[in-house]
């Protein structure tokens, strides 16, 4: 492999590492910060026990994912210098103001959040952790602007004299509806992850009649909740894909192995790509004109087949097929699973199956976002900066041997961090409410 594919796994390695964590910090904050405000409403001290189990879990999580998130930036330096030299102005600036303004916040009231029990009020407490929720998520806007300019380059101007792209327009670039799109597409996945991860372990406590009143009362509080972002998240994951038939027409092709332009475009419930001879080998299971429905909101909208790009401009057709398709039948899934444990909650004695559905879900969530960013990045190449920039022209001038060594590099160490944080979450998960208060 040449420095190009091993800078890029380097990168994807970094960052799917990093993402495991993130998820997880935006989802459960928002419901600790509700428990935590329902104890102070009600002073109800079960509440307070709620979130200060939920809390232990969220810290060790945070915790890791700031480890693995500082070394991220500094690839842009050391395996990307072209890419930040040319567009480095546009990209530096909204990273900056992540790390200065919303990271900072997030982890400044953590702390005081941390070491404030009984130290300050009960409501200066909880307003704590709504900064930190509020930071959280105001720092994956700004990382997601960011990459909502790789995938739709706007307020820039060519500076043809120093061969780079500057920042022309802040408004336009904080204002790129391609990235306000992804945003809310991916926090709101992140808060059914969260909401996910509550009714998991409350279903494994339950399964066990283990603190049977705690954990029934916070299945009820998430029940609801992730049922919600799921019927969201679909909403604005459609949203989403207009933006890409729209600005990035052959990411679409790729994503639905859409090989000849055609209007009345249709849906195939079975496909499969054969990529080599650019075509289709299996089509069935057809529903008429509703790829171009759902594309453009035309039943008889016009989609661009990828022979009609140059085979150098078309992203990888059946990585991008299988990860999208993997993707919705997993959004589909969540739903259903999202329903029956609302139509549950309440009952004293709810299906063991159900129960134990919801805890080998779990990781389901975390790998339905990892597709949804596989489909993003792997759909844009061949370029980092759509339409602007090929990846090959933004990999630093290193020797492949160099980056083979801190690619493994970094995956044992990821590895381990990984398998640190599984361990950590489980133990005290398992625990319970009195065995993380001992």
């Amino acid at each position: 492999m040449d420095v190009v594919m091993l800078s890029r796994l380097q990168f994807a390695a970094t960052v799917f590492f990093h993402f495991i964590f993130v998820p997880l910090t935006l989802g459960l904050s928002i419901l600790i910060a509700w428990m935590e405000t329902r104890y102070v409403m009600t002073g109800d001290e079960v509440w307070k026990t709620h979130t200060r189990f939920w809390g232990k879990l969220f810290l060790i999580n945070f915790t890791l994912g700031v480890v693995t998130g500082i070394t991220l930036e500094f690839q842009f330096g050391t395996n990307w210098s072209r890419y930040s030299e040319y567009v480095g102005d546009i990209f530096g600036s909204l990273l900056a103001i992540e790390a200065t303004v919303a990271f900072f916040l997030e982890s400044t009231f953590l702390a005081v959040w941390v070491f404030g029990w009984n130290k300050i009020s009960a409501k200066a407490h909880c307003f704590c952790f709504w900064l930190v929720t509020v930071g959280g998520n105001i720092s994956a806007l700004w990382i997601i602007l960011a990459n909502g300019f790789m995938q739709h380059p706007v307020g820039y101007a060519l500076n043809t004299d120093l061969g780079r792209a500057e920042l022309a327009s802040f408004y336009d670039v904080v204002t790129n509806s391609f990235a306000w799109g992804m945003y809310v597409h991916t926090v709101f996945a992140a808060w059914a992850l969260g909401g996910f991860f509550v009714l998991g372990v409350s279903s494994w406590h339950l399964l066990r009649q283990h603190e049977t009143d705690f954990f029934r009362r916070s299945f009820r509080l998430a029940a609801p909740w992730t049922l919600l972002m799921v019927i969201i998240v679909a909403g604005t994951g459609d949203l989403n894909g207009k933006d890409v038939a729209r600005e990035q027409p052959a990411k679409l092709a790729a994503m639905e192995a859409h090989w000849e332009t055609a209007t009345h475009v249709p849906f195939h419930l079975l496909l499969v790509p054969d990529e080599e001879n650019e075509q289709n080998s299996v089509e069935a299971l057809s529903i008429p004109n509703l790829m171009s429905l759902i594309s453009f909101g035309d039943s008889a909208a016009e989609i661009k087949g990828l022979k009609d790009f140059p085979k150098e401009d078309r992203p990888p057709v059946l990585v991008t097929f299988l990860t999208f398709r993997l993707m919705v039948a997993l959004g589909v899934f969540f739903i259903i699973l999202a329903a029956v444990a609302v139509m549950q909650r309440k009952r004293e004695n709810m299906s063991p199956k159900l129960l134990t559905c919801l805890v080998w879900n779990i990781p389901l969530p975390y790998l339905a976002l990892g597709l949804g960013w596989a489909v993003a990045e792997i759909g844009r190449q061949p370029w980092i900066v759509y339409g602007l920039m090929r990846t090959q022209d933004a990999v630093s001038p290193l020797a492949p041997t160099s980056v083979s060594v801190s690619l493994m590099a970094f995956i044992l160490i990821y590895t381990l961090l990984g398998v640190l944080d599984i361990y950590l979450l489980r133990k005290y998960a398992l625990k319970g409410p009195r065995g993380v208060e001992a």
